[in-house]
């Protein structure tokens, strides 16, 4: 049924089409008959709960960042079978992201480039309605366990680098009460500059600071750093040595790619899409090449949350036999349809 779904959709430009969609399941959740009736159709059959970094989830298969990027639509896709969702990227300041076309398909790869640029509605806007789940929603939603949310948080296009550990440790401060853990995104292609906050000089201040505010708390959360797919060997072991050091709780691994070879789109059509970062099925063998460096690297020492390249149960059992613990989906969501949580879950370890 989905196929025939897509088909309509994909006539629409992707960004409307993933307005269009948010929009439609939000119709179709507005009444408690309904989202009982999508529970009962999306819910994973085999369950396959674990606890990482002391977090219980009721399941492996997550929602990545930027699909809710403002948590507008928490109770709509935990109708869906998702074991949690990160919201965001999110930062000090709203932002409008980059100008439109801005997201584009790549359909013979099973692709997508995405240049968005942190378009989000700010921070104190997102906390309030994070606030406004936690204390008004989520106690009415018929879940057998709290949905886990994660706060994905980033600096503004407009902030230099080395002031953005201000811009990370506002939207920690802020945001803590309401998500269960945090990714620091220093990875994203699509905000200039931003990658070079992977530098160690630039990281470790990050994190340090993070960790320090993390532990001033009372209830510390878990928070996870997200690389990038195209960082050298040297460069990764630079980032598993400083997170093995400041003690971090994991990596998600890994955001989207600037590479373009092995596509089976021709190149000008590609070329005219313009910069942007590539996701989906292309990015798979390498993220799965990384995490098994990583885990085979640290003996496991780091817990892994694998994002790049799923779509279905062979998919994440690749992911899982390689040391991944959660697995997170993205544009596989977009390409398999709203039952993708249900299907990767068969391939969950006991």
């Amino acid at each position: 049924m989905y196929k025939a779904i897509r088909k309509i959709l994909f006539l629409l430009p992707p960004e409307e089409a993933h307005h269009l969609s948010l929009f439609l399941l939000q119709l179709f959740c507005s009444t408690s008959l309904t989202r009982k009736l999508l529970r009962k159709f999306f819910e994973p059959a085999k369950v396959s709960p674990i606890v990482l970094a002391g977090i219980h989830f009721r399941n492996r298969v997550g929602l990545a960042a930027g699909f809710d990027k403002n948590a507008l639509h928490l109770r709509e896709l935990s109708c869906l079978g998702f074991g949690h969702i990160e919201i965001g990227t999110v930062t000090p300041q709203p932002q409008r992201g980059n100008e439109k076309p801005r997201l584009f398909r790549l359909p013979a790869d099973h692709a997508l480039i995405n240049r968005m640029g942190f378009n989000n509605d700010g921070v104190v806007t997102i906390a309030k309605r994070l606030k406004q789940w936690r204390e008004e929603v989520q106690p009415y939603v018929d879940l057998e366990k709290p949905l886990i949310i994660g706060g994905n948080i980033g600096r503004n296009k407009s902030t230099s680098n080395e002031e953005a550990w201000r811009d990370y440790q506002y939207c920690f401060e802020r945001l803590h009460p309401w998500v269960d853990y945090f990714v620091v995104n220093v990875s994203s292609p699509n905000t200039p500059g931003l990658r070079a906050l992977q530098d160690r000089s630039f990281l470790e201040k990050i994190l340090t600071g993070l960790q320090r505010k993390n532990q001033e708390t009372n209830n510390p959360k878990p928070v996870f750093l997200k690389i990038a797919p195209d960082l050298a060997w040297s460069q990764v072991d630079e980032v598993i040595e400083l997170v093995l050091a400041i003690g971090l709780n994991g990596l998600v691994v890994s955001n989207t790619t600037i590479q373009r070879d092995t596509l089976q789109t021709t190149p000008n059509t590609v070329s005219r899409m313009g910069a942007g970062g590539l996701s989906g099925a292309p990015l798979k063998e390498r993220n799965t090449t990384l995490l098994q460096y990583i885990h085979q690297k640290t003996n496991g020492k780091i817990p892994l949350i694998a994002s790049g390249g799923i779509f279905n149960a062979t998919d994440a059992a690749e992911k899982f036999n390689v040391g991944a613990s959660l697995v997170q989906v993205w544009t596989g969501f977009v390409y398999e349809g709203p039952a993708i949580a249900k299907n990767i879950s068969a391939a969950s370890p006991p």
